[in-house]
């Protein structure tokens, strides 16, 4: 599960509601995230990729997910301190690699985004065999951009895996999303899943099942819990 969040009521309601195993994080901010511990840390491990500004993070379920080690890696050109964390955990005895990233915004930094879609896809392919791989985050990726990196061939974006489900299509919304009053409205697919599954020899294979957008209802206070939709995705070993 992705979730984009900047204001805390709603976010701790979806873990609440469905219980992920996984949840990655971005735009975190001190506060938040001692708010959202104090209200989730009996049942979740917290990782963070900061402590200034604002940063990324992931929540582990302890009951089901153990932590075996996560580093921060540094984009070497950033201009915006963003970075990867990444998490060796086990789940159900089979490894996995998680990663999760908040890539340079704005239209004018594509370059940017896209060395760290190259470094993220370089870190995915490296992952050894018997490991599954699977990175969530907020992108700021165009698809344009994405078509002039390209992706590995054991690389696969989750949401095309699953045959490209409108409904879930654009996370960036300025149509339907009223957080910011932007004067041009637009759409966009920032936030994206990639898998890349283990291939060791009788290793289960993890399979994605389904994709939905969450964080669509508003607050009483009229806004949203973020400017992004978040996304709700299960998957399964076969």
């Amino acid at each position: 599960m992705v979730f984009n969040f900047k204001t805390v009521s709603l976010f701790i309601a979806p873990p609440r509601r469905h219980s992920p195993d996984v949840v990655l994080l971005q735009e975190l901010i001190q506060p938040y995230t001692l708010f959202v511990k104090k209200h989730l840390a009996d049942n979740y491990t917290f990782i963070e990729g900061g402590k200034e500004n604002y940063f990324i993070g992931m929540m582990l379920k302890k009951s089901r997910i153990t932590l075996l080690d996560s580093e921060i890696v540094t984009y070497p050109t950033t201009s915006m301190m963003r970075n990867l964390l990444v998490a060796q955990v086990l789940f159900k005895g089979q490894k996995f690699c998680l990663m999760t990233s908040h890539f340079e915004s704005c239209k004018a930094n594509a370059g940017e985004r896209m060395r760290q879609l190259r470094l993220v896809m370089k870190r995915m392919a490296e992952v050894p065999d018997d490991v599954t791989a699977l990175f969530g985050g907020d992108t700021n990726l165009r698809d344009a951009e994405v078509g002039k990196v390209g992706l590995p061939d054991c690389v696969c974006d989750v949401w095309e895996q699953l045959g490209e489900p409108e409904h879930c299509r654009y996370t960036w919304d300025t149509h339907a999303n009223t957080n910011n009053d932007h004067r041009y409205k637009s759409r966009f697919r920032f936030d994206r899943l990639y898998l890349r599954r283990a291939a060791g020899d009788g290793v289960p294979q993890l399979e994605p099942d389904s994709m939905a957008l969450i964080g669509m209802e508003k607050l009483k206070c009229g806004c949203y819990t973020s400017d992004h939709w978040g996304i709700f995705c299960t998957l399964s070993a076969q």
